[in-house]
């Protein structure tokens, strides 16, 4: 594959509004064309029988059932809160304005 230019690897630069400096700009062509080749060099991979996947592990479940347990009472949670309202915890309305 042909390596970028430097012309092009200014050309990328501009497109992702950096300004760079001529030894930055060196860099970024060399390391542009090296990425270009790792993907020229998978683009030839041959994957026609390689059945697609969401994701590279099977996955399994892994929420355990349902059980009620004891928890704190709702007087006891409220009590603490600094503001309630209706046996609910009161909070500033931080969208719309106040009814």
């Amino acid at each position: 594959m042909e390596r970028i230019s430097i012309d092009e690897a200014r050309h990328v630069a501009r497109l992702a509004r950096l300004d760079l400096a001529d030894g930055e700009l060196d860099k970024l062509t060399g390391e542009l064309s090296d990425l270009l080749e790792h993907v020229e060099a998978i683009r030839r991979l041959d994957t026609a029988e390689v059945p697609p996947t969401a994701h590279p592990l099977p996955l399994s479940n892994v929420f355990r059932p349902d059980e009620v347990r004891p928890s704190l009472e709702r007087a006891e949670v409220l009590a603490a809160a600094p503001a309630t309202e209706a046996d609910r915890f009161l909070v500033p309305r931080i969208l719309g304005e106040a009814p």
